[in-house]
């Protein structure tokens, strides 16, 4: 669905005003979107489609894919929850994959922002290089 610009800087600030101290409110977005679909203002679908866009990034945002070789410890399991969230700011939900295809090190996916620190995606820079 093609969403109109009035409709998506709606949205976005529907989404703004849905939020407290930086994290997404949900009892407030909850009461936006039953607000909109009630009132039905001009273009409502595209700002619920937007709104919806929206709402779906910011929970990718919270959450974190790492993935190693071999099977991490808990001690490190620990240390990466505890760097991350410090960096960040943020309580993260964590994922651990287990990929021999890396050959060592660790990739990690924090929404779309991606970490490669693995062997195996040194050598493909590496290889790209040439």
């Amino acid at each position: 669905m093609k969403v109109s610009k009035v409709a998506a800087s709606t949205a976005r600030r529907i989404f703004t005003m849905c939020q407290t101290d930086g994290r997404l409110d949900e009892e407030k977005l909850s009461k936006a979107v039953k607000m909109v679909a009630t009132r039905k203002p001009r273009d409502y679908r595209g700002v619920l489609v937007s709104l919806k866009r929206l709402v779906r990034l910011e929970l990718q945002r919270n959450n974190v894919l790492i993935e190693s070789a071999t099977e991490l410890d808990e001690a490190t399991r620990q240390k990466i929850q505890s760097d991350l969230n410090a960096k960040h700011g943020a309580t993260f939900n964590f994922e651990y994959r287990t990929n021999p295809e890396l050959l060592g090190g660790l990739k990690v996916r924090i929404g779309n922002d991606v970490w490669d620190g693995s062997v195996k995606g040194r050598l493909d820079r590496l290889a790209e290089a040439f």
